[in-house]
């Protein structure tokens, strides 16, 4: 099944964090370039984000991809001390084939998708079928697209 997590940084070694976490999922197919962006909401003073999409061919259920999704982060060391606060790393299940899912600690596609232009941006370019005209125009934020993200 095609899936896609959203992957963020802004603590510590932001680029180190994510190529980690890349390595660190199974199934990868393709991972997009590298985005940054300034932080939405959360406290002020934080530093700009680190941003990328990573494309799997999975068997893996939307519940197995959180499960590994929280993994990651506790490997990153992330602390959850602060509503839309810094973190060494935030994985995010954005899509899982065409499966819906509304449970209280996951909901499949992810809710925010298609306002954040920091996910749609690196998911059109690894999805571009799924990215309409009006779904980029639809999503809020400014984002540099850096490259690749060397995972090595």
């Amino acid at each position: 099944m095609r899936a896609f997590l959203g992957l963020g940084s802004n603590l510590g070694d932001r680029a180190g964090h994510l190529r980690r976490a890349v390595a660190g999922l199974p199934d990868v197919v393709a991972v997009s370039p590298v985005y940054e962006t300034a932080p939405l909401g959360g406290p002020p003073g934080q530093g700009d984000y680190l941003n990328v999409v990573v494309e799997l061919d999975t068997t893996l259920s939307p519940r197995q991809l959180l499960e590994t999704a929280r993994r990651l982060e506790r490997a990153a060391r992330r602390r959850r001390t602060v509503h839309h606060g810094p973190r060494t790393l935030d994985v995010d299940v954005l899509l899982v084939g065409d499966l819906v899912v509304d449970e209280p600690d996951l909901v499949v596609p992810h809710p925010r998708l298609w306002q954040r232009r920091f996910v749609v941006e690196p998911l059109a370019d690894l999805a571009p079928d799924l990215v309409t005209p009006s779904r980029r125009a639809g999503s809020g934020g400014e984002v540099r697209r850096l490259g690749k993200l060397l995972l090595y």
